[in-house]
Formats: structure tokens, sequence, C-alpha cells
């Protein structure tokens, strides 16, 4: 047993040990101990992953560091459980037979799709299917049934450009799935193009490579650009159960059609 995991034995009785230790989960221990030593420090309450069925405790990301967001198993964030569910709704597979175009795909989205032949990758920087710019993509109008953008809009500098371009690569009925963060307690995004340095985008927007901060218009600006939108989110009681944030939803974005 690690020191990571002998820590969460000794001070967490309310989480118990995965079913079954594997190389991974105890990497990803390790990783998050000395990373944050301070999160095994308190009680940890076990979560249930929807995408790879382990029960136990989340770990930390990022820095700062947050504490229970990564499932141990399948290195799944928030999003990328909130976005499994609504997949998953009902027992059925939304995206099963869709052609499918994923803006910055995230690990453990390419590690599900792994195998899918249906499935391309977009992206301006790293390895992708299509490396392009998501505000002016070199690809045809309607050729694919979703696209899936999430936490990238608040990056990019022509949003509004971005959002019309996911539109016109749906075929008409298409989804788009979409998450960004949102600060609830405001009704208009927060935007002020004059402010370029990292230190003062960190501090106004949220980090140093984001360019605005969402308000609740979020879906206005989907609806101009010609999406019919919803969110999609889980009572508070399963927010907690599966280690979602309080405060995100997904955005349903559909395009008017057959």
């Amino acid at each position: 047993m690690t020191d990571a995991s002998r820590a969460i034995a000794q001070g967490s009785t309310a989480a118990p040990a995965p079913r079954r230790w594997t190389w991974t989960i105890v990497r990803r221990l390790v990783a998050a101990w000395f990373r944050d030593r301070d999160q095994f420090k308190r009680p940890m309450v076990p979560r249930n992953c929807p995408i790879c069925g382990y029960h136990g405790i989340f770990v930390s990301v990022g820095r700062p560091s947050r504490w229970d967001v990564r499932c141990l198993q399948c290195g799944s964030r928030e999003r990328h459980r909130l976005t499994h569910l609504w997949v998953t709704e009902g027992g059925a597979d939304k995206l099963a037979g869709k052609r499918i175009l994923h803006f910055a795909p995230e690990k453990t989205v390419v590690r599900q799709m792994r195998g899918n032949p249906l499935y391309e990758t977009a992206d301006l920087r790293q390895r992708a299917t299509h490396q392009v710019d998501i505000s002016q993509v070199a690809l045809p109008d309607a050729g694919y049934d979703v696209v899936m953008a999430h936490h990238v809009l608040e990056h990019v500098d022509a949003d509004r450009a971005a959002m019309r371009e996911l539109f016109r690569l749906l075929k008409p009925g298409g989804t788009a799935l979409l998450s960004t963060p949102i600060n609830p307690s405001r009704r208009e995004t927060y935007e002020n193009p004059a402010i370029t340095a990292p230190a003062l985008r960190s501090v106004h927007f949220g980090n140093e490579d984001h360019k605005r901060y969402y308000g609740l218009d979020f879906a206005d600006r989907l609806a101009q650009a010609g999406f019919r939108v919803e969110i999609f989110r889980l009572p508070p009681e399963d927010e907690a159960r599966y280690g979602l944030l309080r405060d995100e939803w997904i955005y349903i974005a559909r395009k008017p059609g057959a």
C-alpha cells in the first residue's frame, strides 16, 4: 500500500477502498498525494463514477488544487460524468451511430470513443484528426450529427463566430454538447478585450488564458447563432453522488431540422 492509500485508509473511515487496486488507481493516488496532501487530512466521501463504475474517493486536479474532482479509475472530471449521464439518460446511448466532432478532445472522452470510426477530433494545437481553428473551421457544412466543446469557448477570441461554425458543421437536427465556466450570479457575460496580461486575465476571468467569464446569457448567444438551447443538470443529491459541480451544467444546443 502506498503512503497515499495508507493515509486514506487511516484518516478517512467514510471512504472505502475500491474493489480492486490497479496500477492506474495507485498512480493517480500517489500523484494526488504529492500535489496536495491536505486533501487526505479530512474524511473523504466516496462517489460513484457513471462512466467506469468506480466507487470510492475522487482526488484533486489543477493548480490551485480542486478537491473531489477526478475519478481514480478513468480520470474523468465533473463535466465528463455529467455529459455521460445525459448520453445514457433513460438507458439509451444517444451517440450510437452518430458522426461526432470533438473540439479540444479530453483524454477521458478519447478513451471512451476508442475504436469508434464515427468519432473525430479537432484542435488548433494538439494532435487531432483535424488541425483547425474553431472560429474558422475548414470542413464542409452539415457534416456531423454531434459536435462537442467542453471548456473551449472561454478561450476563443471570436466566440460568436465559433458558435456559428458549430451550427454550420451540424446536420439539420444535430446537437452541440457544450459546457463552459458560468457565473450564475450575473446575467451578462463579462469580457474586456483590452485585458490581455495573463495575470490580469486570471483575476478578471478566472484563468490566465480565458478571454471572458460567461453569465447566464451564454444560452442567448447560442440562440443568436441559430440553436435551440436546453440545459441538462441533475438534482442536488445526484450532484453529490457523482461528484458534479453545483454551478455547472451541460448546454444541449440543437440545430433545427429533421
